[in-house]
């Protein structure tokens, strides 16, 4: 299958080369152009332009930040005169797999519905080495013949794949409801290192008996791991990027009158670790301003009065 894409960052860039790998067509672009050179070496074509990605493409993958960088590339502007909506071939797919708004994923289906292509909403979960290693959990919703053509390369990214139904914004509802409960998790878990710390019980220990006999999590020892070794560098998923996503978690639940308080709690934590210049830093560097808040110092030390 001839494939366009677009948005070969920490993790789009390890989707592409696994559908290079899979004996797809892959034609990658991004900003930086050394992520698109990597794409080649592993395999696939580097393109100029995202007007080139999606001329001649049979589904055109994006993996991009937010809605606006996606509005860029979706509908182009002065440094981008030609962008996906005017190059893709009609009767083509467009698979968004990054996470962008539950509104504005419908305004890309009907855009695209007018224009006479596909839409799919593939999010994903999963960190940059479960993308390399194919092993991401992959969303899928969107009008049946599209998710039916978009399926194998789906398969090829992913260990396992939950379709949704028709509306391609029920896999963005999910992927932010998703990512909010790894947020409350983080939460839940520098909280709980907090209180150790200050009885005198390490945050490796406490981690070790919990998730071994009460929890029995991967995220637990993935993230629990990151925050009680204090490894936010480098970052799997950048903070700036966790927020984003808090915020469309409670613009979603404004939009159908959830309350969600853990949410907001969550979003003044990581806009406080913001504040304090960790934006590029991983997310779990939001626990850290948990345990200041303690008055516990980088370490886990009580701050000396």
């Amino acid at each position: 299958m001839r494939v366009g894409f677009v948005g070969l960052g920490e993790m789009g860039l390890p989707i592409a080369i696994n559908l290079a790998k899979a004996g797809h067509e892959v034609l990658g672009w991004n900003r930086t152009a050394a992520r698109a050179q990597a794409l080649q070496r592993a395999g696939g074509h580097a393109v100029a332009s995202v007007a080139h990605a999606a001329v001649g493409a049979e589904v055109l993958v994006t993996m991009l930040a937010d809605d606006a960088v996606l509005a860029r590339a979706v509908f182009g502007d002065d440094t981008m005169p030609r962008g996906i909506l005017a190059s893709l071939p009609r009767a083509s797919i467009h698979v968004c797999m990054g996470t962008i708004s539950v509104s504005f994923s419908r305004r890309l289906a009907e855009v695209h519905q007018a224009a006479g292509h596909g839409y799919v909403a593939a999010p994903v979960f999963g960190r940059p080495q479960a993308a390399e290693a194919k092993k991401l959990t992959v969303l899928a919703a969107g009008a049946p013949d599209a998710r039916r053509r978009c399926k194998p390369l789906l398969e090829a990214v992913g260990q396992s794949l939950h379709e949704l139904g028709d509306d391609p914004s029920a896999a963005n509802v999910v992927k932010i409801a998703g990512n909010f409960l790894i947020g409350a998790m983080m939460e839940g878990l520098a909280e709980a290192y907090a209180l150790g710390r200050k009885h005198g019980i390490p945050p490796a220990r406490l981690l070790e008996i919990v998730n071994g006999g009460i929890i029995r999590s991967p995220l637990y020892e993935t993230y629990g791991t990151l925050m009680a070794e204090e490894r936010f560098l480098p970052a799997g998923f950048k903070l700036k990027l966790g927020l984003k996503d808090m915020r469309l978690a409670l613009a979603a639940a404004d939009a159908a009158e959830v309350p969600m308080p853990l949410a907001s709690m969550v979003h003044d934590h990581l806009l406080s670790a913001l504040a304090r210049g960790w934006g590029d830093q991983d997310w779990t560097v939001m626990s850290k301003v948990i345990s200041e808040a303690a008055g516990l110092s980088e370490g886990g030390k009580r701050v000396k009065p």
